[in-house]
């Protein structure tokens, strides 16, 4: 159960910021579901990213749980890199979207 915990605070978070991008700026928006389904799969991204790259490591929030103690710093890394995530995956796929629409 520990191990599910980061991939559920990516994909919360990943959801929140897509429909947070999509919400400032309506012409990247994909609509409530597709901001949610490509911020969450941005938020998995980022937040593996942020393991990778040593902040907020999944193995981390695993560890602190299973001793009963939460590591504030790193679940705080992986709403971060998850919410980063998918803001920017969100961004870009519009984009695509928009510039495909144009042609």
């Amino acid at each position: 159960m520990e191990a599910l915990l980061p991939i559920v605070i990516q994909l919360i978070s990943g959801g929140v910021g897509g429909n947070i991008v999509g919400g400032l700026l309506k012409n990247l928006s994909l609509g409530t579901t597709g901001n949610t389904v490509a911020g969450g799969v941005g938020g998995l991204i980022g937040g593996y990213l942020t393991q990778y790259l040593g902040a907020g490591g999944a193995a981390v929030v695993a560890d602190a749980v299973a001793s009963s103690g939460l590591d504030i710093g790193a679940i705080v890394g992986q709403i971060a890199g998850g919410g980063i995530g998918g803001i920017i995956l969100t961004a870009i796929v519009g984009a695509i979207k928009n510039s495909m629409a144009k042609t």
